[in-house]
């Protein structure tokens, strides 16, 4: 929804104010740590211990279980507080806020955040000494800015490429994946990855301060074309979206503000913001009654699609002699760390073998 926003406001020259933007950053902070805590903690943790689901967890790892879902509780909290709605939050609006959070509850939240951050911490040791490997060349695109927020900025790539990002149409490229109904993507020819990873990979020198004073062995890591690194990007980035959201909170006064009037007119405008599986793009073509003549929408997992298919194939054919159970169960690991989507990120994969 937030690039659908900045797609219209592009569309229609709608500049929101610094409040509205600073709600909005606060938005995909409490929509980073919730999503990347269930993909992370419930999914690919189980990987880490060898077990099927945290059903199975006992004794410590109940206790660690029990700190995953406090994180996750934050930031479902923060994005509740300040969206409405953990999931399809309702105040986010064409340049402004529907409602303002309730300033009565400010502690709480910035307590429950700063609980999240000291098990944040622990989490990224846990990431960090994982042993999954799989590595491949490949270029990182994403968009980067000096705060590392998840909007805004330019589309870099690890080519050293900067894009504006009403030009991205130029460089990206759909192709049909022949043996599917599926469609991927190509950067200026090439395959290509997004998320996490390639978020650290590009702009990990504009992590909060805090966060790089405090996991510098960490960072260290990146860059990294291991894809299980992706992983550990993921929660260095929930470490990261804390201490974002505690500064931006700490310090925040909200105030009513005018509602920005909408003129409906024919034009043409393009959203970009980092989603926490990668870039996302929404561009729109409207009238003068602003109804929508064409709408193009490239979302983060087609744009893995393409990689992620290959590492399988290499993952399959690598590990033949290992049985079917250690393939099956490669594969599961492998798909996890792309984080494609909830569905797919948890114990699904059933093999035809021949």
């Amino acid at each position: 929804m937030t690039a659908c926003v900045e797609c219209v406001e592009n569309a229609l020259n709608i500049n929101p104010s610094s409040q509205t933007k600073l709600l909005r950053n606060l938005t995909m902070d409490g929509l980073m740590i919730r999503d990347h805590a269930m993909h992370l903690y419930l999914f690919c943790l189980p990987d880490l211990f060898g077990v099927d689901s945290v059903l199975e967890f006992e004794g410590e790892k109940k206790e660690l279980l029990k700190k995953a879902l406090s994180v996750k509780s934050a930031g479902n909290e923060l994005s509740k507080w300040i969206a409405g709605r953990a999931v399809h939050a309702p105040f986010p609006m064409i340049g402004h806020y529907a409602k303002l959070p309730d300033m009565s509850r400010k502690n709480e939240i910035l307590k429950a955040l700063k609980t999240a951050r000291e098990h944040s911490v622990e989490f990224i040791d846990v990431f960090a000494d994982c042993k999954f490997s799989l590595k491949r060349d490949t270029q990182f695109v994403g968009l980067a800015n000096e705060s590392y927020n998840f909007i805004g900025g330019a589309i870099h790539t690890s080519q050293k490429t900067c894009i504006p990002p009403e030009h991205f149409w130029d460089h990206l490229h759909r192709i049909v994946i022949p043996y599917s109904q599926a469609t991927g993507f190509e950067f200026e020819g090439q395959d290509y990855l997004v998320g996490a990873l390639a978020r650290l990979n590009l702009n990990k020198q504009n992590l909060h301060s805090r966060t790089r004073k405090t996991i510098p062995k960490y960072l260290a890591t990146f860059p990294s074309n291991n894809i299980f690194h992706n992983n550990l990007a993921q929660a260095i980035e929930i470490l990261n979206c804390i201490d974002s959201s505690i500064d931006a909170i700490e310090s925040f006064d909200p105030k009513e503000e005018p509602k920005p009037e909408l003129k409906p007119k024919a034009s043409s405008g393009v959203g970009v913001i980092e989603a926490p599986r990668g870039t996302l793009y929404y561009k729109l073509k409207i009238d003068n009654e602003g109804k929508v003549l064409d709408a193009n929408l490239v979302i983060p997992t087609a744009q893995n699609q393409v990689l992620m298919e290959k590492d399988v194939g290499r993952v399959v054919q690598n590990n033949l002699s290992k049985g079917k159970e250690f393939v099956q169960f490669e594969v599961e690991k492998l798909i996890r760390a792309y984080d494609p989507c909830m569905s797919c990120a948890t114990h699904f994969l059933r093999i035809n073998w021949l």
